[in-house]
């Protein structure tokens, strides 16, 4: 494989590292406007990709562009122009006893890697972004995505030599494994990696890459509905967290509800059943549901049931005797990434948010909301599910690292 892209990246980062603030948001917006001007391009090669994929394959949805979703994306893209930029940002100041000053301020990562599956809405949010933070960005999507992604980087590079501008800013490698491996091995060049897809993808890229990981993505997603629960509240909280976009990693895979209030279940259900969802149900919740519950969409849960990121029109069931065995359940099949609570009762709700060990806790709200666009922070690069550096949606701040400048007088240690 061609690895001249290796000593291109550096050299573009110290580049962007120059441009003012005006500049790049200035790019980002014209680079909006691009994408819903070129929609018709953009569609057709998206059209070519889905082509070649299962329509009931879970990750079609996730492949495919609408005019609405380009829409979207080129308001992200002007959400981001529109934040105030991370970099430079005074995060401690102070004066020492020998007149010597040190600040400690925000700079860009410098070259950040993405390895990600079947999502090329992730090509121009990761740019957006990463532009946005002062960082070039080398990408290497799915062969899924192969003809959508080449052609949104095709369009960003344009909108850069537009402006005179290194179009090295953004790279996108070859589908292929080598490619990753490549980019996996690119210590020196590359700062960090973000994998971005489901739980092999995450695990493969930690356990290979020689490049600093964060990792994102993959959503085994609870909600518990205590004791307490409010039945209208649940019922709309479940619906649209299991169904409003099933192939993303906050949708609802597993209800718990507490086995006093199993007689509110079918009710709780009946939303899901008109959407044609899939329960696999354990012995106490599928005597309740039984002939209350569309047959054919109905089934006994086994082991697997439980810990499964379905990413599609199907859910489990668990049914709880207290707090304590939700939360246990969570702790034993949880991947960390949002975790839901519907209850009136303050106290247990305030328990169930310090015991869950988890990116997003909810209380009384669907997990759809764990989106960097809905936290406030424009577009995401990911779901952060780990703890060092960043945890949950990632926006430009979480793009960022820091370096101490220290001034002073002449000032020399004994």
């Amino acid at each position: 494989m061609n690895t001249h892209w290796k000593t291109l990246a550096r050299p573009a980062s110290r580049q962007l590292n120059l441009l003012s603030e005006e500049e790049v948001n200035h790019i980002l917006l014209s680079l909006a406007d691009t994408v819903e001007k070129e929609a018709p391009l953009l569609l057709h090669e998206n059209a070519a990709d889905l082509a070649k994929m299962n329509p009931n394959d879970p990750m079609y949805d996730r492949l495919q562009l609408t005019p609405e979703r380009l829409k979207s994306i080129a308001d992200d893209i002007r959400n981001v122009a529109g934040l105030p930029s991370p970099l430079g940002k005074i995060l401690s100041e102070n004066k020492r006893p020998n007149g010597m000053t040190i600040r400690k301020i925000t700079v860009p990562f410098g070259v950040v890697g993405i390895i990600y599956e079947a999502r090329p809405n992730v090509t121009l949010d990761v740019f957006s972004l990463c532009f946005k933070s002062g960082n070039v960005c080398v990408l290497k999507g799915g062969s899924d995505a192969w003809n959508s992604n080449k052609a949104i980087t095709k369009l960003i590079r344009n909108v850069l030599t537009s402006f005179g501008l290194n179009e090295n800013f953004i790279t996108l490698l070859p589908a292929g494994r080598e490619a990753a491996a490549e980019l996996m091995d690119a210590a020196g060049v590359v700062d960090v990696i973000i994998p971005r897809g489901g739980k092999g993808l995450i695990s493969f890229v930690r356990d290979h890459a020689k490049v600093p990981v964060i990792e994102t993505g993959a959503g085994v997603v609870h909600t518990y509905f205590d004791k307490d629960g409010d039945t209208e509240k649940g019922k709309s909280i479940v619906m649209n967290a299991k169904t409003r976009r099933v192939s993303v990693c906050n949708a609802l895979d597993c209800l718990m509800i507490h086995a006093s209030r199993l007689a509110d279940l079918p009710e709780i259900s009946t939303p899901l059943g008109e959407k044609n969802v899939i329960i696999y149900a354990d012995t106490q919740a599928y005597a309740i549901l039984d002939g209350k519950y569309p047959g054919t969409l109905l089934h006994h849960a086994t082991e697997e049931s439980f810990g499964t990121e379905f990413l599609s029109l199907t859910m489990a069931i668990k049914t709880v005797s207290d707090i304590d065995e939700a939360l246990e359940h969570i702790a034993t099949n949880s991947s960390q990434h949002s975790e839901c609570i519907i209850t009136e009762n303050s106290g247990t709700a305030d328990y169930f948010t310090k015991r869950v060990d988890a990116a997003c806790v909810y209380t009384n709200v669907s997990t759809a909301f764990t989106d960097g666009a809905q936290f406030g922070l424009g577009a995401e690069i990911g779901i952060s599910t780990q703890k060092l550096h960043a945890r949950g949606p990632m926006g430009l701040a979480a793009l960022c690292s820091y370096k101490w400048i220290i001034s002073g007088n002449g000032q020399t240690r004994d």
